[in-house]
């Protein structure tokens, strides 16, 4: 084979009908090689330098080769660590724009760059045999119609899984699909989603991801996958292989097949760091391709690395050529894999310029003028661990954001009966304090009592303390702050007293998420009560600690969150818009917050920490067709509320363990409000048809 000039773009490895195009960006490298290895990635066949270098792209064109072409990557320069340059040619490197990857990562001695007694000093020993390869793929494909459903913000709500998790153990799925991409579009699958009415599946990372070097001497892996090395490939281990399809295909048809039933594909990203980890990590892809650049290097310490993701290292965003990847990956997963948005990793990150955090930062711009990604879903986890991390409200317009406060919250004021009235309000109102005076719209404000970091829902009422002794950090690691509690006995309990009021306040934590301002955000399983039995950080876990457990289903929390979701979908209590509480033409107030006396709640009441009792009156509710009343009683005693005046209907009572309620009547009477519990009543002409 002989190498032509070709071209410096696009990047990575392309098959034009003719032959395949390389085009590998290093600023600092002296030369580039494409070494093609046989179909297994076992046998070296050839070894071609890239002959053309244009604006630090090196480029060739191989003639007459197809799909299918196995190969790697060595980078010649200078071997310059405490100037940031760590080339070491005797590293076979994985192209940073590999559609496929070749080969199973194992940890081995020949993988690090750097020597393991001298870390000054080069390695030489040859990984080639054992290293990650890119395999040269067909791109094109027929989605036979499929669009992006672009579900409006006020009609969506989100749904966290695991991709293997989810299935695994989902007694409806073949077992042969379970656990995979094929297995999440499955008919038992998709029947759970629809029953539930969740518009959005957020997948926790799918791209390809090593796992860590200490996880795997502990006989564990990173089970999360908040460690790509793979950018551009969905994760193999998490396809079926059904058909001899490949986990790339695979995985566009079970996003045509959820967009057939109305539901979008969110994606859990991770571009803060990669799994090369910090110098004392192996050399992979991009430290052996151009360490100074991918990576941000402290400024006098440049055989280090900043580590604003806690996990070894951070990428530059600052530099063009790792923000254009960055967007690269971002326009392949929405234009050839159809996903329909992005929940970022440690969002901050991506906007940190030279002097932190910068909501104008050019990765914000690059996203506002693309034409397709513009258009999509853009969800941040608006905290990172360098300097000024933490960023809630901070992101741009148009940005959703996981919102924390919200969470701790609500887990507080149920929980430990901690919080004012006040501060529950602001919170069920889309946190008004924080994203109100940033000209942010409501929907904006992802609300969540739990994610996959942290207690199952249903933990939260179980368990005081984490128990993570199985992750091998002798029990150090996660969260040991939750506003968790036990009410009782530590872990499961037969005493009925005990499980009805966990229960109690489960029901009335789903309730506030589900009927609050905001974009509401449910992870698997909390639906039905999943329980990963105290472990609180189960990222390490493959088995069945995370695994969705169909078998233990509580029939009556899913039919109390279904409810819930239902009422959602049909009156939509709080508009996506900001309400002030002022009236209109005809004089109703869109919102107005009753005491029990029924009077309005007015200045100083507002923070009282004895008044953890009140009513919201929504005389403009989002999609209802007359007003709705919320009353929500914090704490344990039943107290009578005097109901505003009219005729009312209760639609869902969260003391009720499916949520039905069954009063109807006049107002200007005392009602008894339960302790501990949510109540929505629907003013005469309501026409809402709710599941049992």
């Amino acid at each position: 084979m002989t190498m032509q000039p070709g071209h410096p773009w696009p990047l990575g490895a392309h098959w034009d009908g003719h032959g395949v195009n390389f085009a590998v960006f290093s600023a600092h490298a002296q030369r580039i090689e494409i070494c093609v290895f046989d179909d297994d990635g076992k046998r070296e066949i050839q070894r071609l330098t890239l002959p053309a270098h244009t604006h630090d792209v090196w480029h060739g064109y191989l003639p007459g080769t197809r799909p299918g072409l196995v190969y790697g990557l060595r980078a010649h320069g200078s071997w310059r660590p405490e100037r940031g340059h760590r080339f070491n040619p005797n590293k076979l490197l994985l192209d940073p724009y590999a559609r496929e990857i070749v080969g199973r990562f194992e940890w081995r001695d020949e993988h690090f760059g750097a020597d393991g007694q001298h870390g000054g000093h080069m390695d030489n020993r040859d990984n080639a045999m054992h290293a990650l390869k890119a395999r040269v793929v067909e791109e094109r494909h027929d989605w036979h119609g499929d669009r992006h459903p672009h579900i409006p913000l006020d009609r969506t709500v989100i749904y966290e899984l695991h991709v293997k998790g989810f299935t695994k153990n989902h007694p409806g799925v073949p077992e042969a699909l379970r656990g995979s991409f094929a297995g999440l579009a499955s008919d038992a699958a998709i029947a759970h989603f629809k029953r539930l009415g969740v518009t959005a599946l957020c997948l926790l990372p799918v791209h390809q991801h090593l796992d860590e070097q200490r996880l795997v001497g502990l006989g564990l892996s990173n089970y999360w996958g908040y460690n790509t090395i793979g950018f551009f490939c969905p994760d193999a281990g998490l396809a079926s292989g059904a058909g001899g399809i490949s986990a790339r295909d695979e995985f566009r048809r079970m996003v045509a097949t959820l967009h057939q039933h109305g539901l979008e594909v969110i994606l859990d990203v991770v571009y803060n760091h990669t799994a090369e980890a910090d110098e004392h990590g192996p050399t992979v892809s991009f430290r052996g391709l151009d360490n100074a650049s991918y990576y941000r290097l402290p400024h006098d310490h440049k055989a280090h690395y900043e580590n604003h993701s806690g996990c070894g290292n951070t990428l530059d965003l600052r530099h063009p050529r790792v923000l254009q990847m960055v967007l690269d990956s971002l326009r392949f997963w929405a234009g050839e894999m159809h996903v329909d948005g992005f929940r970022f990793d440690l969002a901050p990150v991506l906007g940190r310029g030279d002097h932190g955090f910068d909501r104008h930062a050019p990765f914000f711009t690059a996203l506002a003028q693309d034409p397709l990604l513009s258009r999509l879903k853009m969800i941040a986890e608006p905290w990172d661990i360098g300097p000024g991390g933490y960023q809630l409200g901070g992101f741009p317009g148009g940005w959703l954001e996981w919102n924390d406060r919200f969470r701790d919250t609500m887990r507080a004021f149920w929980i430990e009966g901690a919080y004012t009235r006040g501060d529950f309000a602001q919170r069920l109102c889309a946190s008004s304090d924080i994203f109100q005076p940033r000209h942010r719209a409501p929907a904006e404000s992802v609300n969540f009592i739990v994610a996959h970091d942290g207690f199952t829902l249903a933990d939260l009422t179980r368990y005081a303390q984490r128990h993570n002794q199985a992750n091998g950090e002798h029990n150090r690691d996660g969260h040991s702050h939750n506003h968790s509690a036990n009410f009782g006995v530590e872990g499961p309990s037969d005493d009925t007293d005990i499980t009805a009021l966990r229960s109690r306040v489960t029901r009335a934590l789903l309730a506030s998420m589900l009927l609050s301002q905001g974009t509401p955000m449910l992870a698997a399983g909390d639906e039905f009560g999943r329980t990963q039995g105290g472990n609180n950080n189960a990222y390490c876990q493959d088995n069945p600690i995370s695994w969705v457990d169909w078998s233990t289903v509580d029939e009556d929390l899913l039919a109390f969150t279904t409810r819930l979701l239902a009422l959602r979908a049909q009156a939509l209590p709080f508009a996506n818009r900001w309400y002030d509480g002022l009236p209109d033409r005809l004089g109703l107030q869109d919102v107005t917050w009753l005491r029990v006396d029924g009077s309005e709640l007015h200045g100083d009441e507002w923070r009282r920490p004895d008044g953890r009792v009140f009513g919201c009156l929504i005389g403009r509710p989002g999609r209802a067709v007359a007003p709705l009343l919320l009353l929500v009683n914090g704490d344990a005693g039943d107290i009578d509320f005097m109901l505003p005046g009219g005729t009312w209907q209760a639609l869902v009572d969260s003391t009720h363990p499916r949520g039905l309620a069954q009063w109807q009547g006049q107002g200007e009477v005392l009602f008894p409000l339960p302790g501990r519990s949510v109540l929505v009543f629907a003013a005469l002409g309501h026409e809402l048809d709710l599941p049992n």
